[in-house]
């Protein structure tokens, strides 16, 4: 059990956190013993703990009283490293004087940003940054682009769990990832340009031309496109005056069927635009008027009906929900309407939005969001793949977004070959391979259709995460997963002696994967700086019960099979 001394003010961010990181926890309570007692800012306990871990960027009790010596504070954002990989820090941070840990270094000066004290009765850890500081940025402020690639706050977990172990603490969580499976994949669609005739001669039609013949032509100059699709584009730029008298098929209207063609046997998500020409609103500048779409959801009902009978799932691409809950809740509405479905996602129009959006989108009946993304590169702006809770919201679920075709093909954002792009969204996935979780896929419609043609690269995208054991699984299924996960409930009045037991409860879910109760091995005191031993996995989809006597798990009663492999 972990102890957990905060400010008042950090509780929403804490109770996040363990959400995040389900592992056994509670607010500390004056003369209750824990294995590990966790402070942050002015917090202190004077009870002994197994391990102690005091969180902060300025001098506290913890340094007196294990006679800390700090070497330096730095106010601005720094890179740590932390087992050959960086960590980034966005609040203010401070480095030690005189300790043998190498556990946790400054990037650029390679001062120690932990500090360790084994001399007493239990182990005393200092880490030289504000914990829930960090967390509070990531999941509301988000991470700049330049930072993209790194998951920090799965870092920040991994970094707690890390301690806790190797400092010869038992510890079982819910890590998440189902059972049957290595990480979730989420296949969604932003229709933005479901149909090219409904555009006529506009902007839009005008550079799907000089794309489609002159860009065209450069990249297949480059190597970066073959000769089929070369004849593909041109064909499709003279076959246009006919598609615009209504003689010839709309290539851009097909999405539906070949997105079915492409992913076989898994199903995805496509947030579609509830009303056309409306470019919504923007807060302090003037709205472009290009964001208005061409097409409303009313226009492609009998391709959303296909695709909700073939079992994909239709939500909101919203236009105003992200500042305005009224506006918002129309947006919905016409979705519901459309559709049939009662519970509707949103993913904003050009990823639109600010710090107070999710409450925006809450109070417009959505059940979750799924814009925390970047535009203009791949990665983790939330510092997770995980669904979260955004602060500020009472049942609100956010489901960042990861990869954006557009941000690895545009010429102005990272500009990939297929092999690039194939090589950064497989960093992703070793990523998810690591610490689990949900990797978002954002796959515009008409982004397998002349004359983008990036339906190659879906394929293969799609076909690598098959392979790597990925569950697939629509938005509205993967928020239902976590929800699933979140209830859990460990049983916090166990007896804390020598004997420590775990009771889990969770919602049972038929349709969904199970929950793994994950128990990790502790190492002897003394060894934090090395690698631990491993740990067993239990699918606990019912109650679970596991009696941990020292360092070792000694029993596990289940009722739902054996024990996976670690």
């Amino acid at each position: 059990m972990i102890g957990v001394i905060a400010d008042a003010a950090e509780h929403e961010i804490v109770r996040e956190f363990f959400e995040l990181f389900k592992t056994p926890w509670e607010f500390y309570r004056a003369g209750r013993r824990y294995d590990v007692v966790l402070s942050s800012g002015r917090g202190q306990s004077d009870d002994v703990a197994r391990l102690t871990i005091h969180y902060g960027s300025t001098k506290s009790y913890f340094d007196d009283k294990h006679k800390v010596q700090i070497a330096c504070q730095r106010m601005e954002s720094q890179i740590l490293c932390y087992r050959g990989n960086r960590l980034p820090i966005y609040g203010a941070s401070v480095t030690f004087h005189h300790n043998d840990s190498r556990l946790l270094t400054d990037h650029d000066s390679g001062e120690c940003v932990s500090y360790l004290d084994r001399s007493g009765e239990g182990v005393g850890v200092r880490i030289g940054y504000d914990l829930f500081s960090e967390v509070y940025t990531l999941l509301t402020v988000g991470q700049p682009a330049a930072n993209a690639a790194m998951p920090a706050l799965e870092m920040h977990i991994a970094l707690l769990r890390d301690l806790i172990t190797e400092c010869g603490v038992p510890l079982v969580e819910i890590p998440p990832i189902p059972v049957g499976y290595r990480f979730i994949v989420c296949l969604t669609h932003d229709v933005d340009h479901a149909s090219i005739r409904q555009h006529g001669w506009d902007h839009t039609t005008l550079g799907f031309l000089s794309r489609a013949v002159f860009n065209s032509l450069c990249n297949f100059a480059r190597r970066r496109l073959g000769f089929r699709g070369l004849v593909t584009n041109w064909a499709a730029a003279l076959r246009l005056p006919f598609v615009q008298m209504g003689i010839a098929a709309d290539f851009w209207r097909k999405f539906g069927d070949r997105y079915l063609e492409l992913e076989d046997d898994v199903r995805s998500t496509f947030f579609v635009i509830p009303f056309k020409d409306r470019s919504g609103k923007r807060l302090e500048a003037p709205t472009h008027t290009f964001r208005a779409a061409r097409y409303c959801a009313q226009d492609i009902t009998d391709i959303l009906q296909k695709l909700l009978n073939a079992g994909c799932e239709v939500g909101l691409h919203g236009i105003d929900a992200w500042h305005d809950g009224s506006l918002g809740r129309e947006e919905v509405e016409e979705i519901r309407r459309v559709t049939g479905a009662s519970e509707i996602g949103v993913r904003m129009h050009w990823l639109y939005y600010h710090q107070r959006s999710h409450v925006a989108v809450e109070n417009a009946g959505a059940v979750y969001d799924s814009t925390i993304g970047y535009n203009e590169t791949v990665g983790y702006r939330a510092g997770t793949t995980q669904v979260f809770k955004p602060i500020g919201t009472s049942s609100l679920l956010e489901l960042p977004m990861h990869v954006m075709d557009t941000a690895l093909f545009y010429s102005a954002y990272l500009g990939l070959s297929q092999e690039q792009a194939k090589f950064i969204v497989g960093r992703v996935a070793d990523h998810a391979t690591e610490y689990g979780g949900c990797v978002t896929i954002n796959w515009h419609d008409r982004s397998i259709a002349p004359e983008r043609l990036w339906d190659g690269s879906y394929r293969e995208l799609v076909k690598d995460f098959k392979v790597r054991g990925a569950w697939f699984a629509t938005a509205s299924q993967v928020v239902a997963w976590f929800r699933k996960r979140r209830s859990v409930i460990f049983d916090k009045d166990s007896a804390a002696t020598e004997s420590l037991c775990r009771q889990v409860a969770a919602v049972h879910t038929h349709h969904l994967p199970g929950l793994r109760l994950r128990i990790h091995n502790a190492r002897a005191r003394g060894e934090v700086d090395s690698t631990p031993e491993g740990y067993i996995d239990i699918p606990c989809n019912e109650s679970v019960d596991t009696k941990i006597v020292g360092a070792s798990v000694v029993d596990v009663t289940y009722g739902c099979g054996p024990c996976l492999d670690s």
